[in-house]
């Protein structure tokens, strides 16, 4: 299961959207996510589906490698589309108990599950395809407006870039204590809610020793190379945006236009009589 969860790893592959500036990624993320929550019907769904499945294909990352990734979801999910299908009120379609399910509840459990499978596997995408070292000037070059509100835009962006770079990493280490507990006679899954909370503990303990080891080994060695943050710090390989950087910013609004205009006006058309 932990090898499963794809947020943080980068996917070595040569494609457009590979070679693209993380900039650009960054921001058609953000929008690929406003237009999730923009559009509120199914024609705009689809619109987004087919749109995701294109920058799939052009990325080269194996589209079973992003399901791989949504299996670590899939609780989040299920509680999700539960929550809105028993608790939203309106018209009743079946009945179990003192608990109804209503036609509204299954309309915003199934757009519930479309908005969150659509943003995980975009957000994927985007941390696929872009190093984890172009992440942080992208999210820097974004960020520089905020430095008007004294926001320090370089140390946020490098713990966020370390943070995600970290994921991978102590998700790997939690497979290797886990095993090695296992192979001592540990036992993870019998047991009520209890048993199974203080089983973790065996497992937590070196996690937290070996995550807090490795931040001091980090600091350690950017203490060692005099690393200095903040103002009047160069980079070997300065953002630059290129032609296709323009022409996949004018993709992305125009799909943003497609979908919100697809969304509104087509369903219209649908219904009239």
């Amino acid at each position: 299961m932990l090898r499963d969860i794809t947020l943080g790893q980068y996917y070595q592959s040569d494609s457009v959207i590979h070679r693209l500036d993380p900039r650009v990624k960054l921001s058609g993320t953000i929008i690929f996510i406003i237009s999730l929550f923009v559009v509120n019907n199914f024609i705009g769904y689809a619109i987004a589906g087919l749109f995701l499945a294109w920058v799939i294909k052009v990325s080269k990352v194996p589209f079973r490698f992003m399901v791989k990734g949504m299996k670590s979801i899939v609780m989040l999910l299920v509680i999700t589309v539960v929550f809105n299908l028993f608790l939203t009120p309106g018209e009743a379609v079946v009945t179990v108990w003192k608990l109804k399910i209503t036609k509204e509840g299954i309309e915003i459990a199934v757009k519930m599950a479309i908005r969150l499978v659509f943003l995980i596997i975009g957000s994927s995408v985007m941390t696929l395809t872009t190093t984890p070292n172009n992440l942080t000037d992208g999210l820097e070059s974004l960020m520089k407006p905020f430095k008007i509100f004294h926001v320090p835009v370089h140390e946020v962006a490098m713990m966020m870039a370390i943070a995600l770079r970290f994921i991978p990493i102590l998700l790997e280490e939690t497979d290797k204590i886990m095993k090695a507990q296992i192979a001592r006679g540990a036992d993870f899954e019998s047991g009520n809610l209890v048993k199974k909370a203080k089983s973790l503990v065996p497992l937590l303990v070196p996690l937290f020793i070996s995550a807090f080891r490795r931040a001091n080994d980090l600091a350690m060695a950017m203490e060692a190379r005099c690393y200095r943050g903040g103002e009047h710090r160069t980079k070997m390989k300065p953002l630059q945006y290129k032609k296709r950087d323009g022409l996949a910013y004018l993709t992305v609004f125009l799909y943003l236009a497609v979908c919100i205009l697809g969304g509104r006006i087509l369903p219209g058309l649908f219904m009239a009589p």
